[in-house]
């Protein structure tokens, strides 16, 4: 059963990968979504090559929508550096976290993330050593910490080993799970957790 489009969670995609043009994965899912009318598409990488961050716009963009998905290639076990420095300079103590910083609470926050290797590298037997659930804490508690509802990682894994029409159906995939996403609630607004001072 499709949702309304009036009952639809405004999505922002925060995409997040230095090189687009030399990735068959994250290409095609982007290229998949730009057109659905309740997803705003934000390619960071092309709106500051210079890392110079519009803080206020940023702030802006996210207080505007229900649901942040970042999409972004797994690197280092981490994200692309232009992500981590967008959220060292947007998610900002008093507005997104600790006192007064509730800008965020009630959304949903999800990864889109791609790997190279497959998911049975990612296990603790696997040559990875930790499953992508320990590799994402970071996130997640960052997320958690700002009063977000941290959703399950959007996984595709193996991307060097899958062929175009696997790539192609990924997206399409992608596509389907956003035009589909629930809306965060009508849940309870998370408790915002406390910062003391001595731990900042």
């Amino acid at each position: 059963m499709s949702i309304p489009e009036t009952d639809k969670p405004k999505i922002l995609v925060l995409f997040a990968h230095p090189y687009p043009q030399l990735s068959r994965a994250n290409r095609s899912m982007i290229d998949a979504v730009r057109d659905l009318p309740h997803v705003t598409v934000h390619d960071l990488y092309e709106t500051y090559p210079d890392f110079h961050i519009d803080v206020k716009r940023e702030q802006a963009l996210l207080a505007a929508h229900d649901v942040i998905v970042m999409q972004h290639p797994f690197y280092w076990y981490s994200c692309p550096s232009l992500l981590k420095e967008w959220m060292d300079a947007v998610l900002e103590y008093g507005w997104a976290y600790g006192n007064g910083g509730t800008a965020l609470q009630g959304k949903d926050l999800v990864q889109a993330i791609s790997t190279g290797g497959p998911d049975y590298a990612y296990r603790e037997d696997g040559y990875n050593r930790y499953p992508m659930e320990d590799l994402l804490r970071p996130f997640e508690r960052s997320a958690t910490l700002c009063g977000l509802t941290y959703r399950p990682p959007y996984l595709f894994q193996g991307v060097r080993l899958k062929s175009q029409q696997e790539v192609e159906a990924h997206a399409a995939a992608y596509r389907h799970w956003l035009d589909g996403y629930a809306h965060p609630a009508q849940q309870a607004a998370c408790a915002q957790p406390v910062v003391p001072a001595t731990d900042r």
